[in-house]
């Protein structure tokens, strides 16, 4: 999502860093340009108009245009007027004291607002709360039976109540919850395929009902400009806390999502960037505005790397660095860069990640994961602990175990070399920093992404001209792909 516009952006940006002091003529051309990439990214041509208006004028400032470096305060203004325009803050739930809270979501037939309650459960579940979701949808075909599944799989449960009367439903829930002590009730309702008078009288029924103490709009990023119809016409009626943002991970153009907030006022609470009930996660502004912009969210990766580390990883990382690295650690790292999203996930969320991504056609194959999995598994427990005694007969007989051939094996066996290596310059910084001060000017590498080969350790984040971050991701996929 947003790849065409990062690219546009940063396009835009390019130019202004090759001309030194601008003048007004270079910013009115930057302006246009920007205006040009966020219309065709179907940001709502209000928004945009307002947009420029006030990041031109901001970059129109003695301050700026006189600088010694004007191109990076124009970045800058950019930035801080995209973070506004998203909400300049996060936007948490906010709990009250009444057993069970009411979470209430709406939105049109097809917004993904089942996947979102099943993935706000999960979520909600995470933070140790004790959902129950209450199936209010009684007209789409099978829609009850739908979130009964999924409800099971994260295993929340359900309240389907008598399956004809929507309001009924909503009511036996909040009964249902208070006798099996869940202090959360997340109302699925009933969506169309487009809004009717039908559709918004039983939200409001339902809404009356129940008294949510958040209701949540859930809308399709890849629905475009028709998110603003759909968003105002739903804040007059029903109105709403905030908006959850489905199907961010698409190929669309995404711009009408980036209204939202402008139109409304209302805040992004969440955005959903997958299939999976952990792809939800909480709307930072800033983030999103940098990502947007090809800054990437590298705070993001680290939340994902802390909230995913237990007292057992904690304690392997302590291990590695004593003893050295496994196969089974390999293993391990690797199901953990699959659960933050694979290889694209990660990169994305670097400086100047996603536009390298873009450049490359994205193409970085993710089975490559899955090979290494499949050679690992072939191997002895033995060699796992001590890989260093696979010779070539062990390694031929791998390859014939996992449907390889013995040049993936030896690829694999490279990275784990790397990847070993890594781990003993590592333990003889952490030994020389336990009683001194690193030396003046040696530069610090960013540890290993784990799974990612050599990735962390290739001087730092790339830079923004793009040649570093080709070069960055030719590395990577050269110690991941088969020689």
């Amino acid at each position: 999502m947003f790849n065409s516009l990062s690219d546009r952006l940063n396009d835009t940006f390019d130019r202004l860093r090759g001309k030194g002091k601008l003048t007004e003529a270079d910013i009115t051309s930057a302006m246009r340009d920007i205006r040009m990439a966020l219309l065709e990214a179907d940001v709502n041509f209000k928004v945009v108009k307002e947009f420029v208006a006030k990041t031109k004028e901001r970059c129109m400032t003695a301050e700026v245009m006189e600088s010694l470096s004007p191109a990076q305060n124009v970045v800058k203004i950019v930035l801080d007027e995209l973070t506004e325009m998203l909400g300049s803050t996060e936007s948490k739930l906010v709990f009250s004291n009444r057993i069970p809270n009411v979470i209430m979501l709406v939105g049109l037939q097809g917004s993904g607002k089942t996947t979102a309650a099943v993935k706000l459960a999960y979520l909600l579940k995470k933070q140790g709360r004790s959902p129950l979701l209450a199936a209010c949808d009684v007209y789409r075909p099978a829609a009850a039976d739908q979130l009964a599944t999924l409800g099971g799989e994260i295993g929340v449960p359900v309240f389907r109540g008598d399956g004809k009367d929507p309001v009924e439903i909503a009511r036996g829930s909040i009964r249902e919850a208070v006798d099996n002590m869940r202090d959360v009730v997340i109302v699925d309702t009933a969506g169309r395929l487009q809004i009717d008078e039908q559709m918004m009288q039983e939200a409001v029924d339902i809404k009356r009902a129940v008294k949510p103490d958040q209701v949540l709009m859930v809308v399709d990023a890849m629905t475009g400009q028709d998110i603003v119809n759909v968003v105002s016409t739903f804040a007059e009626r029903t109105d709403f806390d905030g908006v959850i943002i489905s199907k961010l991970d698409g190929d669309a153009r995404g711009g009408g999502a980036l209204s939202v907030r402008q139109v409304t006022g209302k805040p992004i609470k969440f955005v959903s960037m997958g299939e999976k009930p952990d792809s939800l996660e909480t709307f930072y502004p800033d983030r999103m505005a940098k990502r947007i912009l090809g800054m990437g969210d590298v705070v993001g990766i680290i939340e994902q790397a802390q909230e995913m580390a237990d007292a057992k990883q904690i304690e392997n990382a302590k291990r590695m660095l004593r003893d050295g690295f496994t196969m089974d650690d390999m293993l391990e790292q690797m199901a953990a860069v699959k659960k933050m999203g694979g290889m694209k996930g990660i990169l994305s969320k670097l400086p100047g990640g996603q536009r390298a991504l873009n450049q490359m056609g994205g193409n970085l194959d993710e089975k490559i994961f899955d090979r290494n999995e499949a050679i690992i598994h072939s191997m002895t427990k033995a060699e796992r602990l001590k890989p260093s005694i696979i010779n070539g007969q062990r390694r031929a007989r791998i390859a014939r175990g996992s449907g390889t051939t013995p040049a993936d094996v030896n690829s694999l066996m490279k990275q784990w070399g790397e990847m070993n290596k890594m781990m003993g310059k590592m333990r003889s910084m952490q030994q020389q920093a336990s009683g001194k001060k690193g030396k003046k000017g040696k530069k610090m590498r960013m540890p290993a992404i784990p799974g990612m080969g050599n990735l962390g350790a290739m001087g730092g984040m790339p830079g923004r001209g793009g040649g570093a971050d080709m070069d960055m991701l030719r590395q990577m996929e050269q110690q991941m792909r088969r020689k």
